[in-house]
C-alpha cells in the first residue's frame, strides 16, 4: 500500500506582503514534498493565509480599506507568490473560507460541551502587536520579547480554554514520542516551559473592541481568538471531519514553522487535538531565522527582501538552491546578495554548469551528439566506474532529506559533481580520442559521465525541478517535465545508447558584476509606484518629470498593436560567440532559449568580441523566418541599439531565465 505524507505551512498573518522567511519555509515545504514524491508517497500539500484578528484591522485602517478588502489583497500576493517560485500546493487555504469557518465552529462547540471551555473575568498583561496576553516570565525586562514594547494591563470578561487540564498528558506525550518536535533543541524549549503550571488559554475576544473575526457559536457577543481560529486550518483544509482527505493524510501530517511560533504549534495545538479527540500530529519541524547582512529582518529599519524581486534578479532555481543549501534546518543563517553570487557562480556556475557543458561538448565532438553503445557489463553496472560514488551520494543524499537536513543532502550531490569533475580529468577523453584503440575506453567514460548527469538530475530536481527538467531534456530522457523515482534514479543503465543528446547550454551564467541588483530596494508597491521624480530636473517637467524638449527624429509609419504582437521578443543567454571567416561585420551567437539553443548571425562584430558576448543576456526576435547570411543559418535576430558609434545590445537590467518573453 502507497504511504501517504502530509506537509503544511504554517498559514501566513496578512498584516503584511510575503518576504524572505515566508519564502524559506514554503520552499522548504515545497522541497520536502517532493522529496516525498520521488520516494514513492503519496502526498498532500497545503498552505495559505489567517485573516482574522487585531492586527489585520489595523492594517488595513492603514490602508483605508476595510478588513475583507484588505485581506483579499494580501492573501492574492501570497496565492500568487508561490507558482512564480515553483511551489506546487494541493490547496491554498483562507480563514475566512466559509468551509474554514464552519470546522471551527463544530470543533469550539464540541470542547464547549465537553466542559474545557468556561468564562472567566480576566487581567493580565496584553501586547495588542501579538494580540495575547503574557506572563511576567515571559517578558524580557518588562517588554514583549517579539516587540519591544511594554504590554498594557487589560481586565476584561472571556472565554477560556482548559489548557490547564492536560499539562501532564502533553510532557507525557512529548517524552514517549521524542520525535514529535524537531530539532531536538526545540523539543526541549517547550519541555523547559511545560516544567512551570501552564495557564489556560484565552480563547476569546470581546466584539466591544474587536469584531473582525468568527463569532462564538455559543456566544454572540464574542469573536474566536486568532490562534485558536489558525491552527484549526490543519484539520479544515483536507477536510474534517469526514472528507476522504482528512481521513487519508492527518494520520500522517507534518508541520513546518519557525521558531517564533513553537509554543502555539508545540502546546496550543496538540492540546487542542487532545480535547477535541483528535491524533496528534506526526512531526512539528522548526526552523531558525534569517538574518539580512547579519542583523535580524525587519520591515521598520528596511532591510526586507522582497522574494519576488529577488527571483527575477537571480532566478527561481539558484534562489530555491540557495536557501536550501545554505540554512542548517533549525539555526539561524545570514542573507547576503554577496553570499548568494558566491554560491551561483561557484556551486552551479562553476561546478554543476561547467560540468554539464564540459560532457555535453564531449559527446557532439567524440560521440556524434548521442550515447555511445558500451559493453553490456558497463550499461548494467557490473563494471561501471562511477556507479558507486554515485549510490553513495543517493544514500547520503536520501538519509538527510529524510530529516530536512536539506544542506547536507545537496552536499552530498556536489560531492559526486566533484568526483565526476576528478574523472574527466583523471580519465582525459581527449587524449582516448586520438588513437583507435582508445574508442572503447573513450564510449566507456562518456557513458558514466551521462549516467552521472542523470542521476544528479533526479537528485535536483526536488529543489531545482526546471533545471533538472532541462537537464533531463538535453540527455533525451522521456521523463522531462515530469518527477523520476528514487527507484529509477538509483538504476545504473538509464540511457540507452544512441539516444540523441542536444547541444549544450550555460545552465547558469556568472555573475561577475559587482553591481548586482539589491533584492532589498523593491519592497512592495513602493517600487511599483516609483515614478519619474529622480530624473534630471534641468531636462524635466517639474510637475511631470517628461522631458520639456525633445531633439527631432525621423518616425516611421505607424502600425497597429495587432503588427507589434506578432513579434515574439525573448530573452536569450549567449553561451559560445565566434567570428565568421571574411564577414568583419557578423558574429555567429549560439543563445539558449530555456529548452532549445539557436544560431544567430548578428552585425556587431565591429563593437563586441566573441568573448565579450559569452554569457551576456541579450533579446532576440524569436519568430524571425531563418535566413542565410555568408552562408551561416541565422534563426532569429538579435536586437541592439545603432549609431554612427557602432552597436549597442539590447540586454536586461537582471539576470532573466532564458526564453522569458519580452513585452
Amino acid at each position: 500500500m502507497t504511504k501517504c505524507f502530509y506537509i503544511t505551512t504554517p498559514i501566513y498573518y496578512v498584516n503584511a506582503r510575503p518576504h524572505l522567511g515566508h519564502m524559506y519555509t514554503t520552499i522548504t515545504a515545497d522541497v520536502v514534498r517532493r522529496f516525498r514524491r520521488i520516494s514513492g508517497m503519496e502526498t498532500f500539500f497545503l498552505t495559505g493565509t489567517d485573516e482574522h484578528g487585531d492586527k489585520i484591522v489595523k492594517a488595513a485602517q492603514k490602508n483605508a480599506l476595510e478588513p475583507s478588502v484588505y485581506a483579499d489583497r494580501i492573501s492574492g500576493m501570497f496565492r500568487n507568490l508561490w507558482p512564480e517560485l515553483n511551489v506546487e500546493y494541493d490547496r491554498f487555504i483562507r480563514t475566512t473560507d466559509p468551509a474554514h469557518i464552519a470546522v471551527v465552529l463544530k470543533v469550539l462547540q464540541a470542547i464547549h460541551e465537553a466542559g474545557d471551555i468556561y468564562f472567566s473575568q480576566y487581567e493580565g498583561l496584553y501586547c495588542f502587536d501579538c494580540e495575547r496576553f503574557y506572563t511576567e516570565r515571559e517578558l524580557t525586562d518588562g517588554k514583549c520579547p517579539d516587540h519591544g514594547t511594554p504590554p498594557e494591563t487589560i481586565r476584561e470578561s472571556n472565554y477560556f480554554f482548559k489548557m490547564s487540564r492536560y499539562q501532564d498528558w502533553l510532557i507525557d506525550h512529548i517524552k514517549t514520542h521524542p520525535e514529535m518536535i524537531q530539532p531536538e533543541r526545540y523539543r526541549n524549549e517547550v519541555l523547559s516551559f511545560l516544567r512551570e503550571p501552564l495557564e489556560d488559554l484565552c480563547i476569546s475576544r470581546p466584539k466591544s473592541r474587536l469584531n473582525w473575526g468568527i463569532t462564538l457559536p455559543f456566544d454572540e457577543n464574542y469573536v474566536t481568538y486568532v490562534w485558536f481560529d489558525a491552527l484549526i486550518n490543519y484539520i479544515s483544509g483536507p477536510g474534517y471531519p469526514d472528507g476522504e482527505l482528512f481521513n487519508k493524510f492527518w494520520p500522517c501530517a507534518n508541520h513546518i514553522i519557525a521558531k517564533d511560533i513553537l509554543k502555539p504549534h508545540g502546546i496550543y495545538w496538540p492540546i487542542m487535538l487532545k480535547a477535541a479527540g483528535l491524533p496528534v500530529y506526526q512531526h512539528l519541524y522548526v526552523h531558525g531565522y534569517w538574518n539580512i547582512d547579519d542583523s535580524k529582518m525587519s520591515k521598520s529599519i528596511g532591510n526586507v527582501v522582497d522574494p519576488l524581486y529577488l527571483t527575477s534578479a537571480y532566478g527561481t532555481d539558484a534562489i530555491r538552491y540557495f536557501l536550501m543549501r545554505e540554512m542548517v534546518f533549525g539555526l539561524d543563517s545570514n542573507f547576503s546578495e554577496d553570499a548568494l553570487r558566491q554560491r551561483i557562480n561557484s556551486d552551479l556556475a562553476n561546478d554543476l554548469g561547467n560540468l554539464f557543458s564540459r560532457i555535453l561538448t564531449m559527446v557532439h565532438k567524440y560521440c556524434g551528439a548521442a550515447a555511445p553503445d558500451v559493453d553490456p557489463d558497463v550499461r548494467t553496472g557490473k563494471r561501471a566506474d562511477l556507479m558507486e560514488p554515485a549510490r553513495t551520494a543517493i544514500g547520503d543524499y536520501c538519509t538527510a532529506m529524510e530529516n530536512l537536513e536539506n544542506h547536507k543532502a545537496l552536499s552530498a550531490v556536489w560531492n559526486f559533481i566533484s568526483v565526476m569533475n576528478k574523472y574527466v580529468v583523471i580519465n582525459t577523453p581527449w587524449e582516448l580520442a586520438k588513437t583507435d584503440n582508445g574508442r572503447a575506453r573513450l564510449n566507456e567514460v562518456m557513458y558514466n559521465l551521462l549516467e552521472g548527469l542523470r542521476i544528479i538530475s533526479g537528485l535536483l530536481w526536488p529543489v531545482m525541478p526546471k533545471t533538472a527538467d532541462k537537464i533531463r531534456k538535453i540527455l533525451g530522457l522521456p521523463e522531462t517535465g515530469l518527477y523520476v523515482t528514487l527507484e529509477q534514479i538509483n538504476t545504473w543503465g538509464g540511457i540507452a545508447p544512441g539516444t540523441a543528446v542536444g547541444q549544450p547550454i550555460a545552465l547558469f551564467p556568472r555573475i561577475d558584476k559587482t553591481d548586482a541588483p539589491d533584492a532589498r530596494k523593491a519592497d512592495g508597491d513602493a517600487a511599483l509606484a516609483k515614478n519619474t521624480s529622480d530624473a534630471n530636473p534641468a531636462t524635466t517637467s517639474s510637475t511631470t518629470g517628461i522631458p520639456d524638449t525633445v531633439a527631432p527624429i525621423s518616425i516611421k509609419s505607424e502600425i497597429t498593436f495587432d503588427d507589434v504582437a506578432k513579434l515574439d521578443l525573448r530573452v536569450a543567454t549567449v553561451v559560445a560567440a565566434e567570428k565568421i571567416p571574411k564577414a568583419d561585420r557578423l558574429l555567429k551567437l549560439c543563445v539558449d532559449l530555456g529548452m532549445e539553443t539557436r544560431n544567430i548571425v548578428a552585425g556587431i562584430a565591429e563593437s563586441y568580441t566573441p568573448e565579450e558576448m559569452v554569457g551576456r543576456q541579450v533579446v532576440i526576435v524569436a519568430n524571425l523566418k531563418p535566413a542565410k547570411l555568408r552562408g551561416v543559418a541565422s534563426q532569429g535576430m538579435l536586437l541592439a541599439a545603432v549609431s554612427d558609434k557602432g552597436a549597442a545590445v539590447i540586454t536586461t537590467e537582471k539576470s532573466t531565465a532564458p526564453g522569458t518573453i519580452v513585452k
